[in-house]
């Protein structure tokens, strides 16, 4: 991080810090992590809410404003993980776990034991199988080399089985402080002030937001024996969908509320279009009933198969959207086909799962790097 410019904040000698991200607070540097105009300065020391200007606009206007944060900077705060005694709380996206992965994380972690927690398990329909999705989670975690202890699934943000959650921790930590990390715009800061809350009554204490990237610098929270549960940064994941769209575009395409089911019957060749963001193409078989799970209000498409590549074409930011005309920073969609043997879901990473039958060749587009993978059908 470039530290040239900045004059750092001393209260009676000591350093203070944003309340919101952790951030070293400095009134120099307006494009430095920190930043916070002298009269905020001295109404937050007066008010004990001592904010940065970028998390005072988060919490106020949703706005985001671009720091200099450099992947150096992460990885320096993950390597920490490795020297301490702590149990290691990974929190991911039930809808994106290839989005979800921290790289190299088993290397950062040491000798200390992970817990896996799948998060926003309140969009799920009540159908799904828990326990089907927790095996999936493990296997996919066992593939990056990671070997959790446990698996909890829980909604951060309605506090859906947080207390569950917690009573895990207390029986996993030990004598340990614990640390919990995780990609950006998993929920992460979400699940920190719901146990803030829990222990001290204060609502909304660290910046969360639908941008990715809020939280500059580890936050530690005392945890009443001599230990603290520590926020890191959330890494910032390339092959995220969230990387690709406006945060109103996000909430079009990220779910919402619980999933409602959509049926569509579909001959072979023929398409279902996910809005612009993805595809999903019947390349063989019989008739069949082919079940979407996505965000409610998303638009679908359907159209035939020779026609698909000229449509999408046409409408893309229009018909097709978001993405809406103006942005271009969506990748061109990448094509994965599948021969399915028994019942499966093809997953969007990002976005959600169509179930297909056995017997079936189907094809999956996503944006250039996000995932499109097959798993064992969760319903």
């Amino acid at each position: 991080m470039n530290e040239t410019n900045k004059d750092e904040v001393l209260v009676d000698g000591e350093e203070v810090f944003c309340i919101g991200c952790g951030a070293q607070i400095q009134t120099t540097a307006k494009d430095q992590p920190g930043y916070t105009p002298q009269s905020a300065l001295n109404k937050g020391l007066k008010t004990g809410e001592l904010y940065c200007q970028r998390c005072f606009r988060l919490r106020h206007y949703n706005e985001i404003v671009p720091v200099g944060l450099t992947d150096d900077d992460f990885l320096r705060l993950l390597t920490q993980i490795r020297d301490a005694n702590a149990l290691i709380v990974y929190v991911v996206d039930i809808f994106d776990f290839n989005g979800s992965i921290i790289p190299g994380l088993h290397r950062f972690v040491g000798d200390n034991p992970i817990m896996l927690v799948g998060n926003k398990e309140d969009l799920l329909p009540s159908s799904l199988r828990r326990s089907k999705l927790k095996d999936w989670l493990r296997q996919r975690a066992n593939e990056q080399g990671i070997r959790p202890i446990d698996v909890s699934l829980l909604s951060a943000k309605t506090n859906q089985s947080v207390d569950d959650f917690l009573v895990k921790v207390d029986k996993y930590r030990g004598d340990r402080d614990v640390y919990i990390v995780g990609v950006t715009n998993v929920g992460k800061s979400t699940l920190i002030n719901q146990i803030i809350r829990r222990s001290t009554g204060a609502k909304n204490v660290i910046t969360t937001s639908r941008f990715p990237g809020t939280t500059l610098d580890k936050i530690e929270i005392p945890l009443g024996d001599d230990h603290v549960l520590v926020d890191t940064p959330g890494i910032i994941h390339p092959s995220q969908m969230a990387h690709f769209l406006s945060g109103k575009d996000l909430k079009i395409v990220t779910p919402q509320k619980q999933i409602k089911p959509k049926v569509y019957q579909l001959n072979d060749q023929q398409t279902i279009f996910l809005a612009g963001m993805a595809r999903f193409d019947y390349v063989k078989g019989p008739k069949h009933g082919f079940t979407v799970y996505v965000e409610n209000t998303l638009p679908l498409h359907r159209t035939k198969l020779e026609n698909a590549d000229a449509f999408y074409a046409k409408h893309v930011g229009d018909l097709l959207t978001p993405p809406d005309s103006t942005d271009n920073d969506l990748p061109p969609l990448t094509r994965h086909e599948f021969k399915v043997t028994q019942k499966s879901d093809l997953v969007f990473e990002g976005l959600g799962w169509i179930t297909v039958p056995a017997g079936v060749v189907v094809a999956g587009y996503a944006p250039e790097g996000v995932g499109v993978v097959i798993r064992r059908a969760m319903i």
